[in-house]
């Protein structure tokens, strides 16, 4: 067993990592956006610089109208960030990234970490149907999965 294996299996269970992925899911069905959830095992520089990083590296800078939103979780570290492509960013501005942020902590603090996910995917997607609505031939960029990495 890996070592990533090991991180997802003492952070979620099976069923908790299937409801994100379904909050994923729900999140861009009615939108052209991509969005990922990403836990890191640590913090390598800070958590805005290690969660840009691995937004590249999952590849959420490619998509056609730049509408990638990346939620990136350090458990160990009692830290995340969210993050989203130029195309988003453009129309929501640091404010809303703020207030999603604060959503998600409060739950968070309370140890409920799927619930604060979900809420957080929630937003985001709203925000998407509104400004990135799904056209008919929209295709799915991007894996609709909980990723785990360094």
């Amino acid at each position: 067993m890996g070592l990533f294996s090991i991180f997802r299996k003492r952070f979620f269970s099976k069923e908790e990592e299937e409801k994100i992925v379904a909050a994923i899911r729900s999140a861009e069905s009615n939108t052209s956006g991509e969005v990922r959830v990403h836990f890191s095992e640590k913090i390598v520089a800070d958590v805005l610089s290690d969660a840009a990083l691995a937004f590249t590296k999952l590849g959420m800078d490619k998509t056609e109208r730049r509408n990638g939103v990346l939620i990136y979780v350090v458990p160990k570290e009692h830290q995340f960030a969210i993050i989203g492509d130029e195309g988003f960013h453009r129309i929501t501005g640091d404010d809303f990234w703020q207030t999603v942020k604060d959503k998600m902590q409060n739950f968070f603090r309370e140890g409920n970490f799927v619930e604060g996910i979900t809420i957080g995917l929630e937003e985001v997607g709203h925000i998407l149907k509104l400004h990135f609505p799904r056209q008919d031939n929209d295709t799915n960029e991007l894996k609709d999965e909980v990723s785990y990495g360094k």
